[in-house]
Order: structure tokens, then C-alpha cells, then sequence
């Protein structure tokens, strides 16, 4: 028998009519769903049957029909709008926060995060500065994977044992790093479903986005054609490599704001 293969969804800011967003930049605003949106996607879990659950909760993996929900940099919209919908549908959630923006315009407050916390939903880590960690040397490592955990754990008086690398970034050193700190997994930005067998310093994960359709997050869940989405990420993995991430990431904003907005 097969073992379990899970999906590791990947969520960021929700929108709601009326709210400003935290980042305006193209790059970004393909990543924020609709809140209403978001609802849908939950409730038709619900509706299949399906066990949405926590990292720490996910790499047991003891059963399929279930997905990872997992959401990154620590948005407002977290607590205001996420956390209800997944009590309501008895849903579990790991929340990776960043840590420097606590307190900024549009992400949490130390008291938002603690409610957060409280309401049972997992809190891990994004790192401190939102920085790409294949860039840094040691020191800094140290700082946005190490330094920011301890930070988060003194703002929820718990155990933060999940990082989540921004941008998808990472390496050997990353994985070593996060090892000795403490965490028990590290998240990527790599498509894949992840399985007992997966190496859990470099779990996978696939991006909700703004454009994602119900059919196609049903067939996101299930794990099914995730080929051609690695594919494509790969490609964009060359590109980084080949330009840098700064280059990337500005001629990805250019190629971006070309598009229709949707």
C-alpha cells in the first residue's frame, strides 16, 4: 500500500472590500486571495470530507484526504479573517510569521499574534526580516532563522518549531541552521506533495493564488498534474540563478504589471 502523500498548501494576505493591502508590488498581489474565495476553497473541503490540519499535525501523516493549510508572512487578515473560517470548519492552520513586521501597517500586533496562538492554531516562523536566506552569510542566518525564533517564542510563551524559507529559498546551510535552532521542519516553495519519506528540512509546498479556480484547487489538493507546475517553477528557479534576486524580482514586477489585472 502507498503510503499518504500530503499537500502543503501555501496562503498569504486575504483581501476584503474596503481593507488596504500590505504590498502593492504585482509579485505580491498574485499571491492575495480573496477572502471570499478563501471560504469557498475551505467549505468545499468540509463539504468533501476533507481534514485540513497543521504542519506539526501533517507530518504524521496518517491518513489521506488531508491537506497542510500554511500561511506566510503574518497579515492581519491571519486572525481576522482566516482563523474564523477554519474554526468553523474545524479546520487546523501553521502561521509563519515574520518577525520584524509584527506591529507595521497591516500585520499583526503582539497581541493579534498571542490571540492568535491562543486560539489553538500552530505559529511558526518566517524568518525576521523577510530576507532571502541563500544570500547570507552565517551571521545573518543566525539572525533571521535563530534570532527571530526566540523573538516569536517570547511574544506567544511557546515553542516555535516550524520555519517557512521566504521567497522559497533555500539550501544546505538553511536546513543546518534551522536544525541546530531547534525546528523540526523546514518549508520550501518546491511543488511537490510530501510523504513519511520526505526530507523534513525541505518540505514542499503549492501556492493558493489569486487566480486559482475551485476545480483547479481540487485538483491542487489531490496532488494530481503537479509535474507541470514544477516544471514551470524550475524554470523560474534557473532564472533566479541565472539574474540574481533582485534582477528577478524586478523584471518579474515589469512583466507583471503588463498583464490585465484580475
Amino acid at each position: 500500500m502507498a503510503e499518504p502523500r500530503i499537500v502543503f498548501l501555501m496562503y498569504h494576505e486575504l483581501e476584503e472590500p474596503g481593507r488596504a493591502l500590505c504590498q502593492a508590488e504585482p509579485g505580491y498581489v498574485r499571491y492575495v486571495l480573496h477572502a471570499r474565495d478563501f471560504r469557498a476553497q475551505m467549505e468545499f473541503l468540509k463539504r468533501e470530507k476533507w481534514r485540513g490540519v497543521s504542519v506539526g499535525e501533517a507530518i504524521h501523516f496518517r491518513e489521506d484526504k488531508t491537506v497542510a493549510i500554511t500561511f506566510d508572512d503574518g497579515s492581519e487578515t491571519d486572525l481576522i479573517c482566516a482563523a474564523p473560517v477554519l474554526r468553523q470548519c474545524g479546520f487546523g492552520a501553521t502561521f509563519y510569521i515574520t518577525s520584524r513586521w509584527l506591529e507595521q501597517r497591516g500585520y499583526l500586533s503582539h497581541a493579534q499574534l498571542k490571540e492568535l496562538c491562543a486560539l489553538g492554531f500552530e505559529i511558526g516562523c518566517h524568518s525576521m526580516t523577510h530576507a532571502y536566506l541563500t544570500e547570507l552569510d552565517e551571521n545573518g542566518l543566525h539572525r533571521e532563522i535563530a534570532e527571530a525564533k526566540s523573538q516569536l517564542e517570547q511574544v506567544t510563551g511557546k515553542p516555535i518549531e516550524h520555519f517557512s524559507c521566504p521567497g522559497g529559498r533555500s539550501d544546505r546551510r538553511v536546513a543546518k541552521v534551522a536544525r541546530q535552532a531547534g525546528y523540526r521542519t523546514v518549508v520550501t516553495s518546491q511543488i511537490q506533495a510530501n510523504s513519511q519519506s520526505t526530507d523534513r528540512f525541505a518540505l514542499g509546498r503549492v501556492a493558493v493564488m489569486r487566480s486559482t479556480s475551485l476545480p483547479e484547487f481540487r485538483v491542487l489538493c489531490q496532488g494530481h498534474g503537479l509535474w507541470k507546475s514544477r516544471a514551470s517553477w524550475q524554470l523560474r528557479e534557473a532564472g533566479k540563478k541565472l539574474l540574481g534576486n533582485s534582477n528577478y524580482d524586478r523584471l518579474r514586477n515589469f512583466l507583471l504589471r503588463r498583464r490585465p489585472s484580475q
